[in-house]
C-alpha cells in the first residue's frame, strides 16, 4: 500500500452530501438512513460519482442528476422482475429518478434493497464467495 493510500482520508457520506445541491440533501439523507436500516451491515463506498452500498458486491447507489434524486438498482434483472411495480416512476436503464419533494415509497425501496441482497448472495454462492 502506498504512503498516500495509508494517509488518505476515509470516504464519508457527509463529504459527498456537501457536494450536492442543498435541495437534494434531506432526501439523500433520508434515503441513506432507510437503506442503512434495511441493511445495516452494508459497506458504504463512493463509486461512479455516487454514494453506494456494498454487500459482497455493489448493492444499490444513491445520487442526483440536475433535476432528480436517483436510486441506482445496479441490476437490469431486478428492474425486469419488478417492472410492473415500477410503472409510473421515471426510469432510465436501471435507475429510478424522483423529485426530492416526492420520494419513492418506502416499500419500493425496501423491496429493491432486499432483492439486491438476495441477488448478491446467490451470485456469491455460485462463485463460492459465501458459505
Amino acid at each position: 500500500m502506498s504512503k498516500a493510500a495509508k494517509t488518505a482520508k476515509p470516504y464519508e457520506f457527509n463529504d459527498y452530501l456537501l457536494t450536492q445541491p442543498a435541495e437534494f440533501r434531506s432526501c439523500l439523507t433520508e434515503l441513506r438512513n432507510l437503506i442503512k436500516s434495511i441493511t445495516p451491515h452494508a459497506e458504504e463506498v463512493f463509486s461512479y460519482q455516487v454514494h453506494c452500498f456494498k454487500h459482497i458486491y455493489m448493492l444499490v447507489g444513491i445520487g442526483t442528476t440536475r433535476d432528480y434524486c436517483s436510486l441506482y438498482t445496479m441490476s437490469s434483472k431486478l428492474v425486469k422482475q419488478i417492472k410492473e411495480e415500477l410503472k409510473g416512476y421515471k426510469m432510465s436503464g436501471m435507475t429510478l429518478h424522483f423529485k426530492p419533494d416526492e420520494p419513492l415509497p418506502v416499500d419500493i425501496i425496501t423491496r429493491i434493497v432486499l432483492l439486491r441482497l438476495q441477488e448478491n448472495e446467490v451470485i456469491a454462492i455460485g462463485k463460492k464467495k459465501l458459505k
